[in-house]
């Protein structure tokens, strides 16, 4: 009987670890190059107009999207031109986050612990590329004047209510 009652109450605590272990990751990642999950934090319901704050005010944003039933979220860079969001994506291509954004436009982005609900658009146009890029080296503190990198993406994220 005490074999069973010591099995019982190892199951317990390592349930209950295990249940703070999930707590913690969805409340704290993505964290660095780990991935999270549901990006939690007070969300704006208001469509922003002019995100030309991030250049100033945002380190990196945190870009939830939808892959089956689970999101799915990362740290990425963002940054803004002519008052419009664009979201930083090297060697994109096949990516699991950009794969799901083509396939639902439908994300959230999470910035200083605020969550914006957004729609996701690939832009292909070069001089908008060109434009994205530039205010991408610029937020990095980069000369402006260097070539886009070969197989970067941006995507513009524009609010939804």
């Amino acid at each position: 009987m005490m074999k069973g009652g010591l099995v019982s109450g190892a199951l317990v605590v390592l349930a209950v670890l295990a249940g703070a272990g999930l707590i913690g990751w969805i409340s704290l990642c993505p964290c660095e190059r780990t991935p999270g999950s549901y990006l939690v934090g007070p969300e704006v319901q208001e469509p922003v107009a002019d995100w030309s704050f991030v250049n100033s005010d945002v380190k990196l944003c945190q870009i939830e999207v939808r892959r089956g039933l689970l999101p799915h979220s990362i740290n990425l860079n963002c940054m803004a031109s002519n008052g419009e969001l664009f979201l930083s994506c090297a060697r994109c291509e096949g990516k699991l986050w950009s794969t799901a954004a083509l396939n639902n436009p439908r994300a959230r982005i999470r910035m200083n612990g605020v969550v914006y609900p957004v729609s996701l658009e690939r832009i292909e146009d070069p001089a908008t590329l060109d434009r994205a890029w530039r205010a991408r080296e610029g937020k990095l503190g980069r000369p402006t004047d260097v070539p886009r990198q070969e197989g970067w993406w941006t995507f513009q994220a524009r609010s939804r209510s």
